[in-house]
């Protein structure tokens, strides 16, 4: 595999076709398709599908992150032999009430990191390794403990949930000792969350209530706090709320551990190991 092969994948798959990483590269989209056809022959088997967009096979992702590796590992030795070289960029994942709560600090240490670049992908941690087989992020916090080929993983900890509402709305919906969940209006953050549903599901109820979409974490937990409906929040989100009493929990004993994993790049670079380090000390404990 060549360097320049491995580049035009590239290029292709940010690109999206051969005629923009024919401009990326500055050559024609003839040597584009020539450098990507020589890269099939040496593997024996096909690395994009050809469309618009241009996407690569399952065999293409693995060349895909080789190539971006690769090109880390360039801006490093370039970084260490120039001062002045480019960026070295750090494509990150991390899902949206991370970045809301413990991840904030981490982006206080990479503010003073000389010649690097975030590239934060706010994604969900249950679909957050998608990014991390196609090559797109280095590192991804998610909470798949089985790493993706080539990367490897550890547990960082865990984010608690708990189901609230203002008192207001408990009030209106109160039944007895506890709540009508059928009818009580809920949030939800997007399709892939399903928080509220574990809940629903453990009090025996199977049809949608009410349901309000909120798809920023800032504006879930505002929502919550405006009445709109009940929403698990993280604990490190709603614990001042909750002493002070503009938010109650829904039922005193329900809770949603989410675990956390950071899975990251196997290979050996100080940048990668630096960010591990960092997220390490600052994930949730629990």
């Amino acid at each position: 595999m060549h360097t320049e092969q491995l580049r035009a994948l590239l290029a292709v798959v940010d690109g999206g076709t051969f005629e923009a990483a024919a401009r990326q590269l500055h050559i024609t989209p003839s040597a584009v398709s020539q450098r990507i056809k020589a890269l099939e022959q040496s593997m024996g088997q096909v690395v994009v599908r050809r469309g618009l967009p241009c996407e690569p096979t399952t065999a293409g992702e693995v060349l895909v992150r080789l190539a971006r590796q690769q090109h880390l590992l360039e801006q490093e030795a370039r970084a260490a032999l120039d001062e002045s070289a480019a960026p070295r960029e750090l494509p990150v994942a991390v899902n949206a009430d991370s970045l809301a709560s413990w991840f904030r600090p981490i982006l206080a240490e990479v503010a003073v990191w000389d010649g690097v670049v975030l590239r934060l992908h706010v994604e969900d941690e249950g679909h957050s390794h998608e990014l991390l087989r196609a090559g797109t992020v280095l590192g991804a916090v998610t909470s798949n403990p089985t790493p993706v080929q080539g990367c490897s993983v550890e547990r960082i900890g865990a984010m608690r949930y708990l189901p609230v509402a203002t008192p207001d709305l408990r009030a209106r919906f109160a039944t007895g000792r506890g709540v009508d969940w059928a009818r009580l209006p809920v949030l939800e953050f997007n399709d892939h969350d399903d928080l509220q549903r574990r809940v629903l599901r453990r009090h025996g109820v199977e049809v949608d209530p009410p349901t309000h979409r909120i798809p920023s974490s800032e504006a879930f937990a505002e929502a919550v706090r405006a009445g709109l409906g009940w929403g698990a929040l993280p604990l490190v989100q709603c614990a001042a709320d909750l002493e002070s009493g503009s938010l109650v929990r829904l039922s005193a004993r329900d809770h949603v551990d989410v675990p956390l994993h950071w899975q990251s790049w196997r290979l050996r670079s100080p940048l990668v190991e630096r960010l591990t380090d960092a997220i390490s000390r600052h994930a949730p404990s629990r």
